[in-house]
C-alpha cells in the first residue's frame, strides 16, 4: 500500500469527511452500506477505476468477495453454459501457465467440461505457450488464463486475441497481480478479475469487469450473491460488500491518477523490474529461469546458484530492511515482488545488496 494512502486513511479513520471537506461525525467501518456517505465513496471509487483501467461502458464494474480463488468457482458458475447444449455441462477451456492458473483449472472441473487448451508445465512454467498453438474447443464458452503468475513470474505481455485465432469464446482473465500495472486491450476481454491485494488495496475486495452480454447465464446452483446479473443489477449491493476495502481501494485509484495514471505506472514498472533483471543477468551468483520474452515485472524470482547460501542472503536482507524475498514453498529460491506502491528507490535498495552478497561470498 502506498505510505501516503495509509497515512490519510489514518486521518479520516474516526471522522470521514466528503468530497468539500465537512466532516459527517462517523468513520468509514461505522456507516451504513446503503447511506448517502457510503454510496459516494463506493460511486467514486467506480468512475475512477473505470476512468483509470479505460474501461468501456459495456462493461459492468462489480464489487465482490472472496478472492481470486472463490472467483475460480463463480465465473464457471456464470459462464459455462453461455454455450453449452439444453441437459449438457458447458465446455470451458484453460491456458496453463503456472499455479494459480491450475487452481483455476482444477476448481472449473466442479462446474464444467474442462479441456487445457495449452499448458507449459512440461518446461516447468518458465514460458508462456505460442497462442497460435493453443488447442481451443469450437464449443467452448470462454479461455482462461493468468494474465501474471505471481508464484512462477510469467506474465502475459500482450493478450491474446481469440477471434484471430478463430475462436467466438470469451477471453477470461485473471489479472489480480497485473491489474493496474500496465494498460489492458479490453475488445479482447470478455470478464477479467481480480484480488485487489496486490495493486488496487487491501485484502477483502475482489474486482470483477464483466461484458454486459455474459450476463443472465449462472447455472442453477449458482448461490444469488455471487450471479454476475444479480450483483451488476443492484449494483454491487445486494450483499453488504466489503465496504472498508472499497474506500481504500478508492483512496488507492486516486493515488494512481496523481502518479499519471496507468502509462506512468507501467513506465516505472518497467525500470523497476529491467533494474533487477539487469543485476541477476549480470551475476555469477543469481539466476532466473523464465524466458525473456515473457517474464513478469510484477513478481521476479530468483536463485542462488549455491543454495546454501540461501539463509544468509535472506538473514543479511532483513538486516538491511528488505523483507518477504523468499521464494514461494513450491519453488523454493527467492523471489521480489515489484507491486505498484514499491518505488525504484526500493528496487535499487535490492540490487546493491545483492550486489554487495556476491561480492562478499565470490
Amino acid at each position: 500500500m502506498p505510505q501516503e494512502v495509509l497515512a490519510q486513511a489514518a486521518s479520516e479513520m474516526l471522522d470521514w469527511p466528503d468530497t468539500t471537506g465537512r466532516r459527517c461525525g462517523m468513520g468509514v467501518m461505522e456507516m451504513s452500506h446503503r447511506g448517502k456517505e457510503f454510496m459516494s465513496i463506493c460511486a467514486h471509487a467506480e468512475s475512477t477505476l473505470r476512468s483509470l483501467l479505460a474501461i468501456p461502458e459495456h462493461f459492468k464494474i462489480l464489487f465482490m468477495q472472496g478472492g481470486g480463488l472463490a472467483e475460480n468457482a463463480i465465473v464457471p458458475m456464470n459462464l459455462s453454459a453461455l454455450r453449452a447444449q439444453p441437459g449438457h455441462r458447458g465446455q470451458t477451456d484453460f491456458v496453463l501457465t503456472g499455479s494459480w492458473s491450475q487452481k483455476s483449472f482444477l476448481e472449473a472441473q466442479r462446474y464444467s467440461e474442462t479441456h487445457l487448451a495449452a499448458s507449459a508445465q512440461a518446461c516447468g512454467f518458465t514460458d508462456i505457450p505460442d497462442p497460435a498453438c493453443w488447442q481451443i474447443r469450437p464449443g467452448a464458452s470462454y479461455v482462461h488464463i493468468c494474465s501474471n503468475e505471481t508464484i512462477h513470474g510469467v506474465e502475459f505481455h500482450a493478450l491474446p486475441d481469440l477471434k484471430s485465432l478463430g475462436s467466438d469464446a470469451a477471453l477470461v482473465v485473471d489479472f489480480s497481480s497485473q491489474v493496474a500495472s500496465r494498460p489492458m486491450d479490453w475488445g479482447h476481454v470478455g470478464l477479467a478479475f481480480g484480488g485487489a491485494q496486490k495493486n488496487l488495496g487491501p485484502a477483502g475486495l475482489t474486482v470483477v469487469v464483466v461484458r454486459e452480454d455474459l450476463l443472465g447465464h449462472a447455472l442453477a446452483i449458482c448461490p444469488s450473491a455471487f450471479n454476475y446479473q444479480t450483483v451488476a443489477a443492484n449494483g454491487s449491493m445486494y450483499n453488504t460488500p466489503p465496504t472498508y476495502a472499497i474506500y481504500m481501494a478508492g483512496l488507492v485509484f486516486d493515488w494512481l491518477q496523481r502518479q499519471g495514471g496507468i502509462a506512468a505506472m507501467e513506465a516505472k514498472n518497467i525500470a523497476k523490474s529491467q533494474a533487477l533483471y539487469q543485476a541477476i543477468d549480470t551475476s555469477g551468483l543469481y539466476v532466473n529461469r523464465v524466458h525473456t520474452d515473457c517474464r513478469s515485472r510484477m513478481n521476479v524470482p530468483f536463485f542462488l546458484r549455491d543454495e546454501a547460501l540461501n539463509e544468509a542472503f535472506l538473514t543479511g536482507a532483513s538486516a538491511a530492511g528488505l523483507l518477504q524475498l523468499k521464494g514461494h514453498k513450491s519453488v523454493g529460491g527467492m523471489r521480489a515482488s515489484l507491486y505498484n506502491a514499491m518505488s525504484l528507490t526500493g528496487v535499487q535498495s535490492l540490487v546493491a545488496y545483492m550486489q554487495d552478497f556476491e561480492q562478499r561470498h565470490a
